[in-house]
């Protein structure tokens, strides 16, 4: 059965704020408390022709604390669900530290930042992986990484997420829009165990978290990447990305709002953030400036809307549009604030940061 309710937790203007906790204790926000299902259905075999092709992510995975000098990074980590998930961590670099390569150094499972980790989440790079060297070009606006021989030593099951984990960390990063893999030096064509194909540089059209609609013909499909959430054991809440393949469209940007409504899959344990009385009347591009305009028959002027609702449809719509705002209008207004007190009656920017670690 599919699962819409309300997720309740801190969110600021242009953060998403989660209040992680150390390892040992609460992870996220406490939310209720509730048994997690078991993990979501494998998606590995779908056919590469399935694979999206489109798609305009934008950079939303570092930032410098000015008064603490301390970096944000979004890293995207494995959870106990078998998902893979944003973030967002605090360091220190060194004065030859590169973000990039710190990140992928944060990926690798039982690794030397392994402990830095909130509970429940893990890197999916292999033990003993290292980085012998990370360039990038910022007039290709492109990553190379040259890992070491222990890169090789995973199974070939985990492949997609592999890939994808790295895709998504990297492009989040500044000035980088594509990765390049090397293994010893040597430019990988294909991954080592199940061939997944190296030859174009990978981005985040290759989707994450990837699923199919019911009856979708992937020949004739498009992606759209939304964001639900997950809870932990102990009823933590986090958001989730999904690349979800639908039937052909044209309006991606209208089809990941009108997908957020239908909520996740039969087979997920996501939550969904919407509620199905909710319905998409509009959406429409004007500059960097995405509007969307919802109508909720059951809402009264003054009511305090839900703030991962909110936040959701900014990630979603971001995400597959690459603006930069969106414009939320319900019953054709905007001077509506969320659970928070954030007011929605201007354009918000998309987060800086999600399911961000608390310092």
């Amino acid at each position: 059965m599919k699962r819409n309710r309300w997720i309740r937790r801190a969110a600021l203007t242009g953060v998403v704020a989660l209040p992680l906790m150390t390892a040992g204790c609460g992870v996220f926000s406490k939310n209720t408390a509730k048994e997690i299902d078991p993990p979501p259905v494998e998606t590995q075999n779908l056919p590469s022709s399935a694979i999206p092709q489109g798609g305009n992510g934008i950079e939303t995975g570092s930032a410098i604390d000015l008064q603490t000098g301390e970096s944000q990074m979004t890293v995207y980590l494995l959870d106990d669900n078998g998902y893979l998930a944003p973030v967002t961590l605090r360091t220190t670099l060194g004065e030859k530290e590169q973000l990039g390569k710190k990140a992928l150094e944060m990926m690798v499972d039982g690794g030397a930042y392994a402990d830095q980790l909130p509970a429940g989440f893990h890197g999916l790079l292999p033990k003993g992986t290292k980085v012998n060297a990370y360039v990038e070009s910022k007039e290709k606006k492109l990553a190379t990484v040259d890992f070491n021989q222990s890169f090789v030593n995973y199974n070939a099951t985990d492949e997609r997420k592999i890939v994808e984990a790295i895709a998504w960390t990297l492009t989040g990063m500044p000035n980088v829009q594509g990765v390049e893999l090397r293994l010893e030096g040597a430019k990988l064509d294909e991954m080592p165990e199940g061939a997944y194909p190296l030859d174009r540089p990978l981005d985040r059209t290759v989707g994450i978290n990837l699923e199919a609609a019911e009856g979708v013909d992937y020949s004739q499909s498009s992606p759209v990447t939304l964001y639900f959430a997950a809870e932990t054991p102990e009823g933590d809440s986090y958001y989730v990305p999904v690349t979800r393949l639908i039937s052909r469209t044209d309006n991606l940007v209208k089809a990941s709002v009108d997908q957020l409504v239908l909520g996740p899959v039969d087979q997920s344990n996501l939550i969904g953030l919407m509620t199905p009385d909710v319905q998409v009347k509009s959406v429409q591009a004007k500059d960097d400036t995405i509007t969307v305009e919802l109508q909720d028959d059951a809402y009264e002027e003054g009511q305090k809307e839900p703030a991962d609702m909110l936040q959701a449809i900014v990630l979603s719509v971001t995400e597959n549009a690459g603006a930069s705002k969106v414009l939320i209008k319900l019953n054709g207004k905007s001077n509506f604030t969320d659970e928070n007190n954030v007011s929605y009656s201007q354009p918000v920017s998309r987060p800086t940061s999600v399911n961000a670690v608390k310092s």
